[in-house]
């Protein structure tokens, strides 16, 4: 064998040699990998079963918690609320033809309508608005609603310019018995005064000046005193939940007793305020009281939650539907009721267990000429009645 055959032999040995020392490491690395990916595997595994109990465990969470806390909402303190909402919170001058008076209100949209009470501005021959910044402006009243003592002003003249930043109104049927809320206002007329407090209870019936019952108040235990009626009642979020309309006192200053107005029929009453200045409610033309397991027991009626109709007022919208009121007195516990007529059970569909519930349906969601659908109890028999509703005289 000739010297370059040698050569090339030994040539060829040394690379078969390189090549197998390479593919042995191949097959070294190969197999690592092949643990490590057998490892990552395992891992992610174990990671999708986690992530299935986890996903479980959030689902069993929401599942249990009420409705109004499915959407996680932003909660501040009293200064932080204070700081978002003062420029918006102010004070009303009432001039009359002899003397003033002082209320509060709060902006209401960026075109200077401004939210009050009623009776603050009622009989009024000239408005002013005032805000924190020390600013004033002359108003206008736009509209007013005596059966739900709201108002509605416009700032005029020099005050159209400003720039106004409205208050965002809330959802007061969300409101739960001792929430925190901040009431703002101007008592005795100290300006941008914050008191703070608890929802006491909903549901409460206060008659207007015209003697019909407002519905859905607000009882608070925040302290409100002469100046805060039309201020804004405000929850955690810096949302508008009520205004301020009164106290129970029977010395005319705080007795741990406010009632405000709900931010809910806020909602419903100002804008036909704004655009028609007034309100035309609906009418059914009944009176009536609640009942309870006791009264239900001595009527032996069939359910222990109603509203006992104890008259119907002569050819109103109940009386032409065949509403039936009572016909003979019974006394129980003391308390007198008109009984032997209708225990309204349900209005639409909606539950009814008391003057609240009905009048709280009727002033959200009904207008003058729509009909509604009453269910009453009769002489042990359910029946379905339809009203016209009438216009409230």
């Amino acid at each position: 064998m000739s010297k370059v055959s040698i050569a090339i032999s030994a040539a060829s040995l040394a690379l078969i040699a390189i090549l197998f020392l390479q593919v042995i490491d191949y097959q070294q690395n190969l197999s690592t990998l092949t643990s490590q990916i057998a490892a990552l595997e395992s891992k992610i595994e174990s990671l999708r079963k986690d992530l299935q109990e986890a996903r479980a465990e959030i689902s069993s969470i929401e599942n249990s918690r009420p409705a109004h806390t499915a959407v996680v909402t932003i909660q501040y303190n009293v200064t932080r609320v204070y700081e978002m909402v003062k420029d918006s919170v102010v004070e009303i001058r009432t001039l009359y033809r002899f003397g003033e008076s002082v209320g509060s209100g709060f902006v209401y949209d960026p075109k200077g309508h401004v939210v009050t009470n009623n009776h603050v501005v009622e009989g009024g021959l000239e408005y002013y608005v005032y805000f924190i910044d020390g600013s004033a402006y002359r108003a206008e009243l736009v509209g007013r609603d005596p059966d739900t003592d709201l108002a509605v002003l416009k700032i005029v003249g020099s005050g159209e310019t400003r720039s106004f930043k409205p208050l965002r109104l809330g959802n007061s049927s969300e409101l739960q018995i001792g929430d925190q809320i901040i009431v703002i206002g101007n008592p005795f007329e100290l300006t941008g005064s914050v008191t703070t407090g608890i929802v006491s209870q909903k549901g409460r019936l206060l008659p207007s000046s015209r003697g019909y019952l407002i519905p859905g108040i607000i009882q608070i235990d925040a302290a409100v005193n002469p100046g805060n009626s039309g201020g804004p009642i405000l929850n955690m979020r810096g949302e508008v939940v009520g205004v301020a309309t009164a106290i129970e006192s029977t010395t005319g200053q705080f007795a741990g007793i406010g009632y405000a107005i709900s931010s809910n029929v806020v909602r419903r009453i100002v804008p036909e305020l704004i655009e028609k200045g007034g309100y035309t409610h609906s009418y059914l033309g009944i009176s009536g009281r609640e009942i309870d397991a006791l009264i239900a027991s001595e009527l032996g009626l069939g359910v222990k939650k109603g509203l006992l109709v104890e008259s119907v007022v002569p050819n109103g919208p109940a009386d032409k539907a065949g509403i039936k009121g009572g016909s003979r007195t019974l006394v129980v516990a003391g308390r007198e009721y008109r009984v032997g007529g209708d225990v309204i059970v349900a209005i639409n569909g909606n539950p009814v267990t008391s003057m609240d519930d009905l009048l709280t349906y009727m002033v959200e969601k009904t207008s003058p000429g729509d009909t509604v659908l009453l269910t009453i109890l009769r002489g042990g028999e359910t029946l379905n009645v339809a009203v016209v509703l009438g216009e409230r005289p």
